[in-house]
């Protein structure tokens, strides 16, 4: 019980202090988690509303998958991109390997099938009569799917907020695709991860509350949105 303790309030000096490792590890995070969230939230939400919003054949069949897909594994995420970015790999030539680039692309493979899923469930929950009333009224398709998009605006936000959860909070592709490269690449999971394991339990406590620091910051945020 000491050793936690006195990890602990080491871990809220190193916080104190803001030591350039702790710094780099934030900034690095924060900027590779906010740009696969974008890029999720521009390819899943589309995709969701589309899903939800069409009859097509074999639909359950892409539901399920699309259900499938947010349980992928980081690690296996991580080994195909690794593939294609290699230099055997046929995206090699674009030196992408071992950057934060290459966290980025992993990460939005992560995160899409969760926002289009909660994107998805958010237009099956809406008022069925949203739709075929605005049409009634003479609105068009693009009209239709504004005035939907505002009705389930807090399901997308909480689904934005989800897949940024499943990306700032992974190790897999950020330690596969990004080398862990001190200053460059290294998140805060993958420093987590490595200065427990040499045994600075300390600094890795200090990553962890500031890890969940920013998911509060997060969900407090929803909460505020959600409210107003």
């Amino acid at each position: 019980m000491d050793f936690l303790v006195s990890s602990f309030v080491a871990a809220l000096r190193l916080i104190g202090s803001f030591p350039p490792d702790v710094r780099d590890a934030v900034r690095t995070s924060l900027s590779v988690s906010t740009g696969a969230t974008v890029f999720a939230a521009v390819f899943g939400i589309p995709l969701g509303l589309l899903i939800g919003l069409t009859e097509f054949p074999l639909k359950r069949i892409v539901v399920t998958i699309l259900n499938t897909m947010m349980a992928l594994p980081t690690v296996v995420v991580g080994l195909v991109v690794y593939g294609f970015l290699s230099r055997q790999g046929p995206l090699g030539i674009l030196g992408l390997l071992f950057t934060p680039t290459a966290i980025v692309i992993g990460g939005t493979l992560l995160a899409t099938p969760i926002v289009a899923n909660y994107s998805l469930a958010s237009v099956r929950g809406a008022d069925p009569r949203i739709v075929p009333t605005a049409l009634t009224l003479g609105a068009g398709y693009l009209r239709v799917v504004g005035a939907l998009i505002g009705e389930v605006r807090f399901g997308i936000l909480a689904a934005v907020i989800a897949g940024f959860g499943r990306v700032v909070s992974e190790v897999g592709v950020a330690m596969m695709l990004g080398g862990n490269i001190r200053g460059y690449s290294r998140t805060m999971t993958t420093a987590i991860a490595l200065e427990t394991s040499k045994g600075e339990f300390a600094f890795g406590m200090a990553l962890g509350i500031v890890l969940m620091v920013v998911a509060l910051i997060a969900n407090l945020f929803l909460n505020f949105l959600q409210q107003r």
